[in-house]
């Protein structure tokens, strides 16, 4: 394999122009959000991409794609793509504190000195060829920038809004994986999604890509299955299984990481073995002339040196992908992040929480809710709430969220409102003027060695979190 040089990017090709420090680089990125969004066609971001030298086709990528857990799924293929040998780019979104948290070369985060280098190069390129981009444009040819020039074997890279403006759709992806498909307009019983919601979700794939999904509707997959054939792309097994992740996050994230070993499986076999040596104890490659049943020989060998397993890999495997989650317990009560922002992801995180609960019986629960998604169903998750306090006990603390340039939603809820619509279905709860008096009240009523305060809404209120307790920046 390739040898990766860990945060030393050339700067041979710095474009000239205004060199900005890293506190401007992030200003610009903070003033350019609702930049060039009327440019659906995505003429200037491929102006500026051919001007860097068509990186989007000289990168290998993978895409990610769907309702929720893009990120999990690229940080579970990133490190199984590692344990294979290769050499690994990550772009996530959204970032929680820092814009550094979306570049990650084999799962380190980018340095400020090298952002500020690829934002310069960017930027300044951009203004020389006088476009005007958003953020997420910018930041996605900033990674293929870093990614090329740190030699990477293969980029992952997560969609930001879906449809033929998202920036990832200037790349040639080898491989799509849509890991759900959850209309957030569509009736919560619904058995299928609406169609032109698919087909906007499948705009990133190209003629040529192997597409694969981890959703569990038939009627959704026979609906991707035929768009892709439609496309001239190749649709590949869906995946069925869990993951053996250690409890209770088989059951949580089993599914994406079951998502990312196929993915690397099929990037493994269908691509990397053509170009490049692979590791001795690959985990999934498959070898030439092992089909069928072993020989006696290969029997022995294997007795005498065992392979390490996918199995094993999982079992050992806790992710390290910040507030997707997360469990804080070394802290006074614990406390659980999640960036849960629909009703999907909600449901995956109250079934986290009381498989907690089952595990070790919580002394008192209080979930903060800061959520600025002004597309949820707040009825249908008030319904969730109260089924789920029915088995544990606990209460609501609804708090207003502070919108952060680059997260999704605004500052929608009437929080007086929807607290007292959860006191209508006899929930305990209770509203606050910001997140600071919310933490505050919660850590009054559960015990502090084993209680649990849950904090969940969104991506802003989990930073809002981190900002209180002073920290300036995250790390994988």
């Amino acid at each position: 394999m390739k040898n990766a040089t860990n945060q030393k990017v050339t700067a041979a090709s710095k474009a000239a122009g205004k060199q900005r420090s890293y506190n401007e680089i992030i200003d610009y990125l903070e003033a350019h959000w609702s930049a060039n969004r009327a440019d659906t066609t995505l003429s200037g971001l491929k102006q500026l991409d051919k001007a860097l030298g068509s990186l989007s086709q000289k990168v290998p990528t993978i895409v990610l794609a769907g309702t929720n857990g893009k990120s999990l799924t690229a940080h579970f293929t990133t490190r199984l793509l590692r344990e294979e040998g290769l050499i690994v780019g990550t772009f996530y979104a959204p970032h929680i504190l820092t814009y550094n948290e979306r570049f990650s070369l084999n799962n380190e985060t980018i340095s400020n000195k090298v952002l500020t280098d690829v934002g310069n190069e960017v930027i300044n390129t951009a203004e020389e060829l006088n476009l005007i981009l958003n953020s997420f444009e910018l930041l996605t040819m900033m990674g293929l920038v870093y990614f090329k020039q740190s030699n990477v074997d293969v980029a992952i890279l997560e969609v930001n809004d879906h449809g033929p403006a998202d920036a990832t759709n200037i790349c040639s992806a080898k491989i799509v994986a849509v890991t759900r498909i959850i209309d957030p307009q569509a009736s919560p019983n619904a058995k299928s999604t609406d169609k032109a919601f698919i087909q906007e979700i499948l705009s990133i794939v190209k003629p040529g890509a192997i597409v694969v999904s981890a959703d569990q509707s038939k009627l959704n997959l026979q609906t991707m299955q035929e768009i892709v054939v439609e496309k001239n792309a190749d649709w590949a097994m869906p995946i069925r299984k869990l993951a053996p992740l250690a409890y209770p996050f088989e059951q949580l994230h089993g599914r994406c990481a079951a998502l990312a070993e196929r993915i690397t499986s099929i990037y493994i076999n269908s691509f990397a073995n053509k170009d490049a040596v692979l590791v001795t104890n690959s985990l999934l490659t498959k070898k030439k002339g092992q089909r069928g049943r072993p020989t006696l020989e290969v029997k022995r060998q294997t007795e005498l040196n065992p392979k390490r397993t996918i199995e094993q890999f999982w079992k050992e495997t806790v992710s390290t992908l910040p507030a997707h989650f997360q469990l804080l317990d070394k802290e006074k009560p614990t406390i659980l992040l999640d960036p849960a922002a629909n009703l999907d992801a909600f449901k995956n995180l109250l079934l986290g929480t009381r498989l907690l609960h089952y595990k070790r019986p919580l002394k008192g629960l209080t979930i903060i809710l800061g959520c600025n998604n002004e597309e949820l169903d707040i009825h249908e998750l008030i319904k969730l709430l109260r089924y789920f306090f029915k088995k544990t006990s606990g209460q609501v603390i609804v708090c207003p969220v502070n919108p952060v340039p680059g997260h999704k939603g605004h500052k929608a809820w009437d929080i007086e409102k929807v607290t007292n619509d959860i006191k209508s279905l006899k929930i305990k709860a209770k509203a606050t003027a910001n997140f600071a008096e919310a933490l505050e009240a919660a850590q009054k009523t559960v015990d502090e060695r084993h209680g649990v305060i849950v904090i969940t809404g969104s991506t802003s209120i989990v930073s809002e979190y981190w900002k209180h307790k002073g920290l300036k920046k995250l790390s994988n």
